[in-house]
């Protein structure tokens, strides 16, 4: 049989080969006799002038796709990855920027990617990749604005436990790069953006802060949100002043649904975790198990939803005569911070799932980001068996690195951290947990 590890890595790398971004690209994009078609809609390219722009961490493999695509009929592009995630590439310029906060690089890609969409015209094509990450790696200071206000505002939000709808909202209202204000910047010019979702729900406006998108969020939502956190003493003095402004209407709202500026605007959503999910799921089964996807839309705090999976893994292991079974769950939970350790929210799923499953040989589960790096840190994940929390120093180690946010520490000591690498791809994290009554499971 299988190491139960090598299982569930085979079942998460299934999962990633479904959602390649540059795969997802060609099953949307393709050329014919000059004429490029996206799913139902389709633009003649000769005598039109043809730019490329993106961001994301996923969005090197889309670029190198798209490049080798168009070929001559492409006239410039330029697309920004995360420091360690671009790939050769020979039409298209790259720049590295900071994820998950903005820095000095960022700032000076996005003015460049804001200057080449309005060097378009009403004739011209644009074509976006957009993949998660391109909300942090597009920082573009609105008015009054510093990078550090962006910064400061990014890591107090951060550190809350926001939700990415809830940040990018924010994010929108203090840039002037996204909530559809790319596509305003483009001149008119018809718009074809490809995009990789990373968000649960798969809400165009929210994915990379909706740089094509119309943005239904407004100031009044930002000043709720900030209220909600109890920040409204601890933003930058000009943050407060811009929503203030903004919620007096001193100041333009984002573009919203209705806008004439989107009827030129197609965007098309390519991958997403429900699409990893049904790969696993089908992995699973290739493996011997009946697949069970729970939900592509997991949310909550990091702890508390392993302990629920968990909690749902033992009821199904009451079911598992002469059966094995493997419960799947997607989407993004939240980590509080209280500690001053090391992780993300995956390493902290995979710590709180160990803590659970301390003795019960017959689960085991992984719990990783799709994108290779949780938090901080340059795992993806990590994993978690009946003894993981021995190989910790015991229940009371576990439980000290669990209250300190210290999940990165814990896996390290139990060997149980997965280590990836960057995947060039984006759409949010997996939880998989193989279920069954057999009591023989093991680590190794």
């Amino acid at each position: 049989m299988l190491h139960m590890r090598t299982v569930l890595k085979n079942i998460f790398d299934a999962a990633l080969a479904a959602v390649a971004p540059d795969n997802a690209l060609l099953r949307h994009l393709r050329l014919d006799n000059g004429w490029l078609y996206a799913d139902a809609q389709r633009w003649q390219l000769q005598g039109r002038m043809v730019r490329v722009l993106g961001a994301g961490k996923g969005v090197a493999p889309m670029a190198h796709a798209v490049e080798n695509l168009l070929g001559g009929w492409l006239h410039e592009g330029l697309v920004v990855v995360k420091y360690g995630h671009g790939l050769p590439l020979e039409r298209i310029r790259q720049l590295e920027a900071g994820h998950p906060v903005p820095d000095a690089n960022g700032v000076t890609a996005t003015a460049e990617l804001l200057r080449l969409a309005a060097a378009c015209g009403p004739d011209d094509l644009l074509i976006c990749l957009l993949t998660g990450g391109a909300s942090a790696l597009t920082p573009a200071p609105a008015d009054k604005l510093t990078l550090a206000d962006l910064q400061e505002t990014t890591r107090l939000l951060l550190e809350c436990g926001a939700t990415i709808q809830q940040l990018n909202a924010v994010r929108k209202h203090l840039s002037s790069f996204g909530g559809g204000q790319l596509a305003r910047a483009a001149n008119g010019a018809e718009v074809c953006s490809i995009i990789v979702s990373d968000v649960v729900g798969d809400p165009l406006d929210v994915i990379a802060s909706g740089p094509t998108a119309p943005d239904p969020s407004t100031f009044a939502d930002c000043q709720h949100i900030i209220n909600q956190f109890g920040l409204e003493n601890r933003l930058p003095g000009s943050v407060r002043q811009r929503l203030a402004e903004g919620l007096t209407g001193q100041l333009p709202e984002t573009p919203k649904p209705g806008d004439l500026l989107f009827g030129r605007v197609l965007n098309v959503l390519a991958a997403t975790n429900k699409q990893a999910l049904d790969a696993a799921a089908l992995a699973a089964s290739e493996a011997g198990y009946e697949p069970v996807i729970l939900t592509d839309r997991m949310t909550g705090e990091a702890r508390l939803k392993a302990a629920e999976l968990v909690a749902t893994a033992k009821l199904w292991q009451q079911q598992a005569k002469r059966k094995r079974f493997c419960l799947l769950a997607g989407g993004e939970t939240t980590v509080t911070i209280k500690g001053n350790g090391l992780g993300g929210r995956n390493q902290e799923m995979a710590l709180a799932a160990a803590l659970a499953l301390e003795g019960n040989k017959g689960i085991c589960a992984l719990f990783a980001g799709t994108d290779g790096t949780d938090g901080p840190t340059d795992a993806a994940g990590g994993y978690a068996f009946a003894d993981s929390t021995m190989r910790m120093g015991g229940h009371t180690a576990a439980t000290a690195f669990l209250e300190k946010n210290d999940s990165n520490a814990a896996l390290k000591c139990s060997g149980d951290i997965l280590l990836t690498g960057p995947t060039r791809t984006n759409v949010m994290d997996l939880a998989i947990l193989l279920v069954t009554e057999d009591d023989n499971l093991s680590a190794y």
